[in-house]
């Protein structure tokens, strides 16, 4: 019986305080696969773990689908849903000019870096 690859990590999670710190392995973000298993790891964090203050640091990817748009959207109302906060920072700014196209910087608090971040809980 051959068993199945162990499943590459999309990311590293470190936990300041009670904060979740979450940094993206992958340069890019783009294929539907990925986008899921990213968006699977980042809800487990809510619905699993119990996390209610998640930062996303964005400072290793280059790009990014539209379709991870879609899941950090429904991350952000998941905490929402419970009293928590999602807050980005590190974004390049090809990607954060979407997030403006898009109008995701004005429901997601978005800061220029990680140590503004922790400061946005």
């Amino acid at each position: 019986m051959a068993s199945q690859p162990p499943r590459r990590r999309r990311l590293e999670v470190e936990d300041i305080g009670d904060i979740a710190v979450v940094n993206f392995v992958d340069k890019k973000i783009l294929d539907e696969q990925n986008i899921q298993m990213i968006g699977d790891d980042l809800f487990r964090l809510v619905d699993e773990l119990g996390r209610r203050k998640v930062l996303l640091n964005f400072g290793n990817v280059e790009f990014m689908s539209s379709a991870a748009l879609g899941k950090l959207i429904t991350l952000h109302r998941k905490l929402q849903a419970v009293q928590g906060k999602l807050v980005l920072c590190k974004i390049a700014k090809d990607i954060l000019d979407v997030f403006k196209i898009t109008k995701l910087d004005k429901i997601l608090t978005i800061f220029p870096d990680e140590q503004a971040g922790l400061q946005g809980f």
